[in-house]
């Protein structure tokens, strides 16, 4: 059925419809894009940081940084690392400037193994974050999913008061353990679920409901929702607007500029697929997972060993090249 030209202007845009169900995040380091779209949240990661770190409206930022790393002295190691955990925060104050909620910032995924390195350079992020005026409440501090990753977020919610996204997320038994662990939020990935499948299965193209990174995060929502976990569930990384709409309902989801765009541009009616109720209709049954359990059930999911692994390799590679950047 068409609609007439003059119901499409009284009609909401697909994203104004998004906002009413959903909160949306905004998924880049580009003030420009964060100005124009209006989200609630805004999340960066390395790659983001480095793509914005090269645009020429963003030197300032990296010359302070590179300036903050040489002023607080040390090996040049330590003056890098120090300018790019710099670089992170300067690039979240003023995201914050532009929107009214919280910012995502990542700790180096080169220490997805190291539960004490997490929590110590989650705890120096904060502390850089209080340097500028920005409190805690504000900053959600982003940790690989690993058991290792999950554990430190444990500690760092409960001990410190520090709220923790947890990241590369794309196992069942990632989303329980976080859940256990009492984080505030969790990012399952979609797009790289679906690249995973489409590369390593005769399928090459899904119906957004019959999508495979979709049908992960409706089953970890229900889940969520049905035994009364208060971690949020952000789902991530899309592919195409018909992924984004399939979850219209999720709590949050963090979506890059160029779909942003397109959901903007269209004038369809969205109705919620998740929902609350439904969740706690669904036949679930709840599990525990201790360490051992948790490594048995990750591990018998293929795409997440192969997509976890892949991710931190990935967004270690781009923090060297941003590292290499600032020497």
């Amino acid at each position: 059925m068409s609609v007439s030209p003059v119901k499409r202007q009284k009609m909401e845009s697909a994203l104004d419809q998004l906002k009413h169900h959903t909160t949306v995040v905004a998924d880049t380091g580009d003030f420009n894009a964060i100005d124009e779209y209006k989200p609630l949240d805004a999340t960066t990661n390395p790659s983001l940081i480095l793509a914005a770190a090269q645009m020429p409206a963003y030197q300032k930022l990296v010359d302070d940084a590179v300036a903050y790393g040489k002023k607080l002295g040390g090996s040049e190691e330590e003056q890098i690392k120090n300018a790019s955990d710099k670089l992170f925060v300067l690039f979240g104050a003023e995201i914050l400037k532009r929107i009214p909620g919280r910012v995502s910032t990542e700790v180096d995924a080169r220490l997805s193994f190291d539960k004490e390195g997490m929590i110590q350079r989650a705890r120096r992020l904060i502390d850089l974050y209080k340097e500028v005026g920005v409190g805690k409440d504000r900053i959600l501090i982003k940790l690989s999913s690993t058991w290792e990753g999950i554990q430190a977020g444990r500690v760092l919610e409960a001990e410190y008061g520090i709220h923790c996204n947890m990241t590369l997320l794309f196992s069942f038994a990632q989303a329980v353990a976080c859940a256990e662990a009492g984080v505030t939020l969790i990012s399952p990935f979609v797009g790289r679920i679906l690249d995973w499948y489409v590369a390593n299965g005769d399928k090459k193209t899904y119906e957004p409901s019959e999508d495979p990174g979709v049908k992960s995060v409706t089953k970890i929502y229900n889940y969520y929702k049905k035994f009364g976990y208060k971690t949020i569930v952000m789902g991530a990384s899309f592919r195409n607007t018909g992924q984004i709409k399939a979850l219209t309902g999720c709590d949050y989801l963090t979506i890059s500029p160029k779909l942003l765009a397109e959901l903007s541009k269209e004038h369809i009616k969205l109705t919620p697929t998740l929902s609350v109720k439904e969740a706690q209709a669904c036949d679930l049954e709840k599990i525990h997972l201790d360490e051992k359990a948790f490594r048995w059930h990750h591990n018998e999911d293929q795409m997440a060993v192969e997509k976890l692994s892949d991710g931190i390799r990935r967004f270690a590679a781009d923090a060297v090249k941003l590292e290499r950047m600032l020497k």
